[in-house]
Parts: structure tokens; sequence; C-alpha cells
């Protein structure tokens, strides 16, 4: 069983600030250049300079020499920054993309199982399965067409807020699964995924 993936986007709004016009000096040695970028522009820049270990001037004057148009070169920067964005971004959604989850219970020998914020079971791995099986061994080996139905001692939501106002340190609860009348009881180590995309809870089955 595995997460599927959506990515919805929206736009709230735009700080009226990080749109405005500034005009700079910037120098590398003797070379100084006067340009007007988007305030957003200049905390790019700036950013990117402290993550190379360099200047903004050192960054203009690289951006510069790559310009195949000289006369341009605020777009060249405004283009450089996006660019290094999107590079930024792409990695980051490889780290936080839903495919994460099933990665990092397909890596954990114990039984564990990923639980959305509609408090259903979205994924789990091959030793929760096997958990289930010794549990409720007449059911047969189709462990994805189960109708389990999971209880936590807290809500879902609740949860979710706890781990998120204490920084995500584990927390243990007890929860409750069961098949028709049969039921059996469990402890969880419960973290919030590393998941954009969706509130998701990890939960680690104790004992």
């Amino acid at each position: 069983m595995s997460v599927e993936e959506t990515v919805p986007w929206t736009l709230d709004r735009v700080d009226a600030e990080l749109v405005k016009p500034e005009f700079r000096v910037v120098a590398k040695g003797a070379s100084k250049r006067g340009i007007r970028l988007e305030r957003i522009f200049w905390q790019t820049l700036k950013v990117m300079a402290q993550r190379n270990k360099t200047t903004i001037g050192s960054l203009v004057e690289q951006m510069a020499e790559a310009s195949p148009d000289r006369q341009n070169l605020a777009s060249m920067i405004r283009v450089s920054c996006l660019l290094w964005i999107d590079q930024r971004l792409s990695t980051l959604e490889m780290l936080t993309a839903a495919s994460t989850v099933n990665s990092i219970l397909s890596a954990v020998p114990s039984p564990a199982f990923a639980l959305g914020a509609n408090k259903k079971i979205v994924a789990v791995n091959a030793a929760f399965q096997a958990l289930i099986r010794r549990q409720f061994p007449t059911l047969g080996p189709d462990q994805d067409k189960l109708d389990l139905k999971l209880t936590l001692d807290v809500n879902v939501t609740d949860l979710l807020a706890r781990l998120e106002a204490n920084g995500n340190t584990a927390t243990v609860t007890g929860f409750a699964i069961g098949v028709g009348e049969r039921r059996f009881r469990r402890q969880i180590n419960a973290i919030k995924a590393p998941v954009g995309e969706a509130d998701i809870v990890l939960a680690f089955v104790v004992g």
C-alpha cells in the first residue's frame, strides 16, 4: 500500500514590498555596476552569495560575463536567481515528496504505517502487514482489501498539533486495530512525515 502523490498549488498573496524596484551599486574590485532590481531578487542574491561564500558583486560579475546581452544584465540576474531557486526546489521536492513516506516505511524493519489527517491508513510496510496476518490469520493474504479499523488514543488533529508544537519530537500513544469483532492494541512512536504535500503521521509500532 502506498501514498498517492498530489501537488496542489495556491497563491495567497504577494508582499508588495518584495516587488518594489530598488537601485543599488555593486562592486567587484574596481568594477562598479548600478542595477535596478525588485527587492525579492536582491534578497535572493544575498542568500546565493552567502551559500557560495562570495559577495553579491562577484556573483553579478559572473552573471555579466555569462550574459549574451551585456545591455540586459538585470534580466540575466533575474533568470539566474530563478534557476538557482528552481534547482533548490527540485531537490527539496525529492526529499519531501509523498514517495518519501513509502521509502521510509520500507526501510524500517519493525511494523510501521502512515496515517493521514483524515484518520485513514495511507501506507504500510511489510512488517506491519505481517503483524496483521499474525493477529488475524483467517483473513487471507490480500491486505489491501482488508477493512481495517484503526483508532488512536488521541485525535489525529491534536497529535499533529502536538508534533508541530514540540519540534516533531516522537510522541508515544496507543492505538487499536481490528477487523469485525476482533481487535488488538499496541503503542506507537509517532512523528510527522517530512512531506510538504499533506499532513501525514508516521507511526512506528512499539513492542
